[in-house]
């Protein structure tokens, strides 16, 4: 087998939270690329549009809905998906997320529920989930994504620092029980991405620019910048990387 051979993915099934959204919808492009079949889960009743356009263009793409703050619709997506995929999930990727922001001593309890159960709390009921199907065929990979924000503190946005925190610090929980039982477990750290959940940020206020200016790579990211990472931590070439929270930020968090 030569190295390209490793980064295939066919014939593996991926679960993609946060699929609608627009990380997560880059990353659903890059692992069917790859040769992946894929089910996204969103809120967002956009998902299944998303997954027509994918089948349209000959990809093997699934979609569910999913509000990811509920435990009990968690549990059922995550049953559906295991169906529409012959009961055998290969990959899973924990992308669904939230924002909210406000001066900390303002902060209001909903706002910090709502961002710890989306952000935190439902990716580890799906790595839960996932873990013990692919523990019963002792292989799998699990992506979290991560953010920058769980090296630094950010400005007005404590759940969200929190909540990215905790990923990264549940990824190497995980990694540690998992990775002797066949599955890796990384996370990806995103830098500042182009998309809604910065769409305050105008490009010619204060804070862009501030930001702009420490980017080594000079812009902000955008979803594919994450494609080809996803694709080596899904694949074979990856099986000995586990336990790590990986900045894809253009040389942000080094400056």
């Amino acid at each position: 087998m030569s190295i390209l051979d490793e980064f295939k993915l066919s014939g593996m099934n991926a679960l993609v939270t946060g699929g609608a959204g627009d990380l997560g919808s880059a990353i659903t492009q890059a692992l069917v690329e790859a040769g992946a079949s894929a089910i996204i889960v969103d809120a967002n009743e956009a998902a299944f549009s998303i997954a027509t356009d994918f089948r349209t263009q000959g990809y093997s793409v699934s979609a569910l809905e999913c509000d990811v703050r509920d435990r009990q619709q968690i549990r059922e997506a995550f049953d559906s998906a295991l169906h529409l995929s012959d009961g055998s999930l290969d990959i899973l990727v924990n992308c669904a997320g939230i924002q909210r922001r406000c001066a900390s001593e303002d902060f209001t309890e909903q706002d910090w529920d709502d961002v710890l159960n989306v952000n935190l709390d439902a990716t580890f009921f799906f790595c839960q989930l996932a873990g013990r199907n692919m523990i019963e065929r002792g292989r799998g990979k699990i992506i979290n994504i991560s953010s920058v924000m769980s090296f630094f503190g950010g400005l007005t946005i404590p759940a969200y620092a929190a909540s990215k925190g905790g990923v990264s610090q549940l990824t190497k929980a995980l990694s540690n029980d998992w990775a002797p039982k066949g599955i890796c477990v990384n996370a990806i750290a995103p830098g500042f991405m182009e998309g809604r959940l910065t769409k305050n940020f105008t490009p010619d206020s204060a804070r862009h620019v501030e930001i702009s200016t420490r980017i080594p790579k000079g812009r902000w990211g955008q979803g594919r910048d994450l494609a080809g990472l996803v694709v080596f931590l899904a694949s074979a070439a990856s099986d000995y990387l586990t336990g790590t929270v990986i900045p894809v930020d253009g040389g942000y968090s080094s400056r």
